[in-house]
């Protein structure tokens, strides 16, 4: 696929090349320099020029591409390429017409020189003068094609405790009043109900909460918009689960507590023997029947007192 062009600046020191062309109803035209356009400019022609003929539709768009960009031809040299053999003589030929003499003052004051290029070279301003036709309509119709339910189902009966409890409901319908059977769906107070453990809960919990439409809403919210449409036993426990162990959300999220408050230092010990720490070293190898260490630190001084104790201690034992 070949690239679009993409606009070049201006040289004002290389010379300015104006192509051309007129359709039946409307004009282009491309400013070029080097090869590479520098602006483009189409316009649908009134209702006088429709009328006109080719010729003086040609010469109405050198003049109205000229007058919109004075500012770059001005004082340089340019070239206008137009697919109009005849108007290649146009400051040789005889004036015959008063539009002619129209057209031709809108260009005194400008150095050009226009030269014949043929309509099949023209490519650009050939496309740049044939807009589409406003009054065409482009009609589609579009019917959106609702599958979600259809795998649901496929998925709900695929799952052997389901069709046996779908079943169930069929043949006894007077034991299981909150559930009645609709599209081939069962609903619970008129929610779909889903059996434990269906794999289709994970595709649910991933459009209630993962997309962007969901907008990665916190447990309680995305509880709240299953719980519209869909029942389960266990489905507060699947969000719960779903939603703490989702990485975006414990990355980029904050928690919702209250502040913690200040920090609380420890008070400064001032003597030993105040504040002790009490620990115990287990699972070692038994000697004389002791497998734990009991450690007792000294906050203050650092100081350690180490003692062997039995593998079933008491607190008395301890104390």
């Amino acid at each position: 696929m070949a690239e679009a062009p993409v606009l070049a600046l201006p040289d004002f020191a290389s010379d300015f090349i104006l192509e051309t062309d007129a359709s039946g109803s409307a004009m282009g035209v491309v400013l070029m320099q080097k090869g590479h356009p520098i602006a483009f400019y189409s316009k649908s022609c009134c209702p006088k020029l429709l009328k006109a003929s080719a010729y003086v539709r040609e010469l109405h768009v050198i003049t109205a591409a000229i007058k919109k960009w004075r500012q770059y031809l001005l004082g340089h040299r340019f070239v206008i390429m137009t697919d109009h053999q005849s108007l290649k003589e146009l400051m040789s030929q005889i004036i015959q017409t008063p539009e002619q003499q129209i057209f031709l003052s809108k260009l005194l004051g400008f150095d050009y020189s226009i030269q014949y290029k043929a309509g099949k070279l023209n490519v650009v301003v050939d496309a740049l003068s044939r807009p589409q036709d406003s009054s065409s309509n482009f009609l589609i119709f579009s019917m959106p094609n609702f599958t979600f339910l259809e795998e649901l189902n496929k998925s709900l009966h695929a799952n052997q405790n389901f069709s046996n409890f779908f079943k169930e409901v069929q043949q006894y319908p007077e034991d299981h009043l909150q559930y009645h059977i609709h599209d081939n769906l069962l609903l619970y107070k008129g929610k779909i109900w889903i059996n434990n453990g269906n794999p289709f809960i994970n595709i649910l919990l991933t459009e209630f909460h993962s997309t962007p439409l969901s907008g990665h809403m916190g447990i309680t919210k995305t509880l709240a918009q299953l719980q519209e449409n869909f029942f389960s036993h266990g489905m507060r426990n699947d969000v719960k689960h779903f939603v703490s162990s989702y990485s975006v959300c414990q990355q980029t999220k904050y928690e919702t507590k209250r502040p913690t408050g200040l920090l609380q230092p420890l008070s400064v010990l001032l003597e030993p023997q105040i504040d002790l720490s009490l620990d115990f070293i287990t699972c070692l190898p038994n000697f004389q029947g002791h497998t734990i260490i009991l450690v007792v630190v000294d906050c203050f001084s650092k100081g350690a007192h180490f003692g062997m104790l039995p593998s079933h201690f008491t607190c008395f034992k301890v104390a």
